[in-house]
């Protein structure tokens, strides 16, 4: 047996050869092997990153892969979205510019790997810091004149900030600021604030433990100093037709002053303007006017005001009955029936303008333009010779037309 298998080793051996040969050759024809891009994008997973350090540049989140693997087993990959990964591991890392190679995971075998890309991803690792700064306020601006402004508090001193070490080793200052101008009350405003480095240029990119500060200013009116609202005097009636729909004033509030502070205390809370004469007028209209002042008062700033005083025309509305209907554009050679020879017409506007208008302002027409012989519904047309005057209503809304064609005209003969 020995000396058989000696003499006919070689032979035995060739023979397993071809027959896996003749194997494989059949598994592959039944199930070949095909070299693919997967079809999604894989996402590239970070591990072992240190909880003290930080990724700070922007890289490629997803990799492009190419496999061979059986037409089988492609099946499965692509019906299966969590059967590859590609990771990129930190461990034991520390900060600083790293260039990593992905490792690329498929659970499902038999595949080979073909290529991907990114072939590497650069990575830059920073410490995460953090560090206390004081909040700096700038106030800016003068309250109103007779008020005063106490001292500014704010919520809280100081501001944690935090984030990579390089930026906020370029923090100088976390500061925010607010106008007094004109301020006649309480402050109480919730402020953004804002990171700069030494060229008071925004740091980005770093945290701040709060991101607004709540600041409250007591601001007083000093002894002497009172506001008043303003009351525009008027005397008349504007013109007939017309009513009177607003007066304004401006400023609508005046500070006055006086070395007694008792006298300005006991004036009533309401300042007087000189008469306003606004007899027989028909159209909007401004002016300035002096303010009646108790002796030994003064006004803080202008003299005077602004009253503007608003007036309209009255609304009313008119009927026009049996108002003429007109056929306008139509075809010479053709005849047009109305259903209705008139119409009434309801319109309104401002009086004094109705009290005006007559028939002969008004036209009614039915454009024919383009019609053929046939029966038609139509809106009528309402022409209007005056401004500001609208057509509300049309009784009857529409009108029928009926179009032949025009009889033929026989010549007469003379004798």
């Amino acid at each position: 047996m020995l000396r058989w298998l000696g003499k006919n080793f070689r032979t035995f051996i060739l023979a397993l050869v071809l027959a896996i040969g003749v194997w494989a050759a059949a598994v592959n024809a039944a199930d070949p092997n095909q070299e693919l891009t997967y079809p999604a994008p894989i996402p590239i997973e970070i591990v072992g990153q240190d909880t003290g350090l930080l990724i700070t540049n922007s890289y490629s989140r997803q990799i492009e892969l190419t496999l061979r693997a059986p037409r089988s087993i492609w099946a499965q990959l692509t019906n299966n979205q969590d059967s590859v990964h590609a990771i990129l591991d930190l461990s034991g890392l520390e900060a600083g510019e790293y260039s990593l190679e992905p490792q690329i995971q498929v659970n499902i075998q038999p595949t080979r790997i073909i290529s991907y890309s990114p072939s590497s991803v650069i990575i830059v690792l920073d410490e995460l810091i953090s560090r206390s700064f004081p909040i700096q306020l700038t106030i800016t601006g003068e309250p109103s004149i007779g008020y005063q402004a106490g001292a500014p508090r704010l919520a809280a001193n100081e501001v944690t900030v935090s984030g990579p070490k390089s930026l906020v080793d370029r923090v100088s200052a976390v500061q925010t600021s607010f106008s007094l101008s004109e301020a006649r009350e309480n402050i109480d405003e919730s402020l953004p604030l804002e990171v700069v480095d030494e060229f008071n240029q925004v740091v980005r990119g770093v945290n701040l433990s709060i991101e607004k500060i709540q600041l409250q200013i007591p601001v007083s009116q000093q002894g002497g100093y009172r506001d008043m609202a303003v009351k525009v005097v008027v005397m008349g009636q504007v013109a007939n037709l017309y009513r009177l729909t607003n007066i304004s004033v401006f400023p609508p509030v005046v500070t006055v002053y006086s070395a007694d502070a008792q006298l300005i205390n006991e004036l009533p809370g309401v300042l007087e303007t000189e008469a306003l004469d606004i007899n027989n007028i028909s159209e909007d209209s401004s002016s300035r006017l002096k303010l009646i002042l108790p002796e030994d008062v003064s006004i803080i700033g202008d003299q005077s005001v602004l009253a503007q005083i608003s007036v309209e025309a009255i609304l009313g509305s008119l009927t026009i009955s049996d108002k003429p209907l007109e056929i306008t554009n139509l075809d010479p050679a053709l005849a047009a029936e109305l259903s209705s020879l008139t119409v009434d017409v309801i319109v309104s506007g401002p009086l004094p303008i109705l009290g005006t208008l007559s028939s002969k302002d008004l036209r009614v027409l039915i454009d024919a333009e383009g019609l053929k012989v046939g029966s038609y519904q139509l809106s009528p047309i309402i022409e209007i010779l005056l401004d500001n005057i609208k057509v509300e209503t049309i009784l009857p809304e529409s009108i029928e037309i009926i179009i032949r064609n025009a009889p033929l005209v026989t010549p007469t003969a003379r004798p």
